[in-house]
């Protein structure tokens, strides 16, 4: 999902089945990020595998990363250097606004800021 100017964001989802709520965490991102005229690309982790790969490049440009998992990620060490917000997927789902309020004030953050989540 691209939007005109703003930030550039990317994100992983993964839920344990790897189906349903894999997808609707990303797209209820994509439509948070539309709002805030932010552009975000998406990496889903699920039953197929992993989907819209983020390079390494679109991870050295970000400005901030979601981590909006309940399983362990692969590729978790992609992230290390950089500022992420890391949330259950169903937080997520049930409150998107506190996953939004951490992330910006993650966006302020020095690099490698890390802000975890819980219920």
């Amino acid at each position: 999902m691209t939007a005109a100017g703003g930030r550039f964001l990317v994100a992983v989802t993964a839920c344990v089945s790897g189906v349903a709520h894999t997808y609707m965490a990303a797209e209820r991102l994509e439509k948070l990020c539309q709002q805030e005229k932010w552009t975000i690309k998406v990496e889903t982790q699920g039953a197929l595998g992993i989907e819209n790969a983020l390079s390494e490049e679109d991870i050295r440009r970000a400005d901030a990363v979601l981590l909006i998992t309940d399983i362990d990620l692969a590729g978790a060490d992609r992230f290390i250097e950089s500022r992420y917000v890391q949330s259950g997927i169903y937080v997520f789902l049930r409150d998107p606004q506190k996953v939004m309020g951490a992330l910006r004030k993650l966006l302020s953050a020095p690099q490698r800021t890390h802000i975890i989540l819980s219920s």
